[in-house]
């Protein structure tokens, strides 16, 4: 059986909500990659605040972290 994929916050790659960490973990990527991606789309287009809120908001903490 294949193991399905979760999309969660992360608590230990984190600086403000665990978002970008926890999309980082998901895509297998560095965090920070995405952290520089969310930071053009602020500069360029003003939406990356937008869409981290919602992320934040929707995205569910991983139960196997412990948050600080």
């Amino acid at each position: 059986m294949k193991k399905v994929k979760v999309l969660y916050r992360s608590g230990k790659n984190h600086i403000l909500g665990g978002v970008c960490g926890g999309v980082g973990e998901y895509l297998n990527v560095d965090p920070t990659v995405i952290r520089l991606i969310l930071i053009l789309l602020v500069l360029f287009y003003g939406i990356g605040i937008l869409f981290y809120i919602l992320a934040w908001i929707i995205i569910p903490r991983n139960p196997r972290h412990k948050f600080t």
